[in-house]
């Protein structure tokens, strides 16, 4: 059996995308060592924005990834946060309706990661006619891997998790990032709603973690873009949370552009409120 294999989910291993699963978590998992293997060792860091950056570890896992999707997969699009979308070479594009693309972050919470701070992970999704199947959220500091399909179980680790059973919001701990001209008021509204808000600095991380209910809910505006949740929205879906997008819609549409994406998932129970 292999690595990737033995994180599978014990019970369950004739789910329809297996082999994209398998593949998923180990070229998550080998983009994770590279990226520890540079961990507090940058040599250089650029600046795409005032507040937004990379660094040659996005640079060297993405490479990575995307190799081997292409030898694997040589037919299936491509989109990549630090180098954009990639046909297939049937000349098939990243699209909402038909198709597969995958859909790779190899560095959520560059920041982060270029301060030395351990939270940051590597994400790849794979979306199939406008459907994200497979998802991997891959946390290299802590060694723990969450894995989805869209027909089996979300798991950490190869074991099943559920999400939160918290009866009470104010017992909740959520992922939280609001904006917009009415944000400072929203926000003291939600913190006197729920037990503490929190925000880790990457977003495909934070999301992850309430399909175990690390986080009991997770809510950003904007800001958002298909790498950063395709993979961790399926995650936190099939460990039994609600997700859409923060109008209610549904939360991943390949159709909007970079940062353009809201989100909230949350126990089902609690998601309206």
């Amino acid at each position: 059996m292999t690595g990737a294999e033995a994180t599978l989910p014990l019970g369950d291993r004739s789910i329809a995308w297996i082999d994209e699963l398998a593949f998923s978590i180990s070229i998550a998992e080998a983009a994770g060592r590279v990226l520890m293997d540079r961990y507090e060792l940058l040599e250089q860091v650029e600046y795409k924005a005032p507040r937004d950056i990379v660094t040659e570890a996005d640079h060297a896992s993405e490479a990575l990834i995307l190799e081997a999707i292409r030898d694997r997969f040589p037919g299936d699009a491509i989109l990549a946060e630090e180098s954009g979308e990639h046909r297939g070479h049937e000349g098939l594009q990243v699209a909402a309706s038909r198709g597969r693309s995958w859909i790779v972050d190899p560095l959520d919470g560059t920041v982060n990661y270029a301060n030395g701070i351990p939270f940051f992970c590597v994400a790849v999704a794979l979306v199939a006619d406008g459907r994200p199947v497979v998802g991997v959220i891959h946390d290299p500091t802590r060694g723990e891997t969450y894995a989805a399909t869209a027909d089996g179980p979300a798991t950490l680790d190869g074991r099943p998790v559920t999400v939160s059973d918290k009866e009470r919001i104010s017992d909740f701990v959520v992922s939280l990032a609001l904006g917009g001209r009415a944000v400072a008021s929203r926000s003291r509204a939600v913190r006197k709603a729920v037990r503490i808000p929190r925000s880790m600095g990457s977003a495909a991380l934070a999301l992850a973690y309430v399909a175990n209910g690390r986080f009991d809910a997770f809510v950003q505006q904007g800001g958002l873009s298909a790498w950063d949740v395709a993979a961790a929205g399926l995650i936190a879906e099939q460990g039994g949370a609600t997700v859409t997008a923060f109008d209610g819609s549904p939360w991943l549409d390949l159709d909007r552009g970079p940062k353009e994406l809201g989100l909230v998932a949350a126990p089902p129970a609690h998601h309206a409120s």
